[in-house]
């Protein structure tokens, strides 16, 4: 698995879990619009282990993983917040939210950005595409499984965080 090869170790075994992880709720979210708790809370704590075992001990880079994961999930609230302001009606789930906590947490501060970015591009193209194919215009209330492309986007981002900082 690449996730193994990529990083080592410990931490290697840690981004399998992030993989295995993020696989499931792309699976569960394009099914039924739904990322379950459990398997957020399973990315945080794997997350909080990545950084322990990354930070050797240090407290403040385990303190620094938190931030980020609380930051990531407070825009998101913000913005799930501004959406049903603007549109009353949500257009950000719940599960999106926590799912922004499971990237701050295993995401440094420059990578975070690009995975929402890879998530968001790829959402759109998705849509682009199906409403291509299909040849009519999708509705203005049309649904798409945010989770579907930012769980794959999380895990790229960190393998490509796990490359840089490896130094290939």
């Amino acid at each position: 698995m690449t996730s193994a090869a990529v990083g080592e170790g410990a931490a290697g075994l840690l981004g399998v879990g992030l993989a295995l992880v993020m696989l499931a709720i792309a699976i569960v979210d394009a099914r039924s619009f739904l990322i379950p708790d459990p398997l957020n809370v399973a990315g945080v704590m794997l997350g909080i282990a990545n950084a322990a075992v990354l930070g050797r001990g240090d407290l403040a880079v385990l303190a620094e993983a938190v931030l980020r994961a609380v930051l990531a999930a407070a825009v998101f609230a913000g913005l799930r917040l501004a959406y049903v302001r603007v549109r009353r009606r949500h257009g950000i789930g719940l599960g999106d939210v926590k799912l922004a906590a499971v990237a701050g947490v295993w995401l440094d501060w420059s990578v975070l950005p690009i995975a929402i970015e890879i998530a968001a591009l790829s959402a759109l193209a998705t849509y682009a595409l199906r409403r291509y194919l299909l040849r009519r215009r999708q509705q203005p209330n049309s649904r798409l499984p945010f989770g579907l492309f930012f769980a794959p986007a999380i895990w790229i981002g960190w393998l490509l965080q796990t490359v840089v900082q490896g130094g290939w």
